[in-house]
């Protein structure tokens, strides 16, 4: 799996979440970010399905998804494998945290995320920011 260094961030279900409920610091930190040429959010697709529900209903997580800086990120056959190799690693199961961590350690990013301690335990050495 290649690595690119992409500035941006990479978002897990609780900075969703945190967006959905009208947190001032997400809505903050998503606004200074979308206004910086070429930087990008990812999500990996597993947490889109953790917080998708209704669109209808989650205009803001709409918006985010379709905005153009914004990129859902596929759980590829390579990154599928990876994510048992490190979830194997680690004596951990949840497939999402994992694919979050390998998103982010890919594009080089910072993750967003409600749960700091369960990401650390993946990956000691990943900058997180919690909601």
């Amino acid at each position: 799996m290649p690595r690119t260094e992409v500035p941006g961030l990479t978002l897990d279900a609780g900075a969703l979440i945190a967006l959905e409920r009208k947190d001032e610091r997400m809505k903050a930190l998503l606004e200074r970010l979308l206004s910086l040429p070429g930087a990008t959010i990812n999500v990996p697709a597993g947490v889109v399905a953790q917080v998708f529900r209704d669109g209808s209903k989650q205009a803001r997580l709409m918006r985010l998804l379709k905005h153009s800086q914004t990129r859902v990120v596929a759980l590829e056959e390579e990154v599928a494998q990876a994510v048992g190799v490190l979830l194997g690693l680690r004596g951990a199961r949840d497939v999402v945290d994992a694919s979050v961590v390998l998103c982010a350690r890919r594009y080089r990013q910072p993750i967003v995320t409600a749960d700091p301690e369960d990401l650390r335990r993946l990956d000691a050495k990943v900058e997180l920011h919690a909601v």
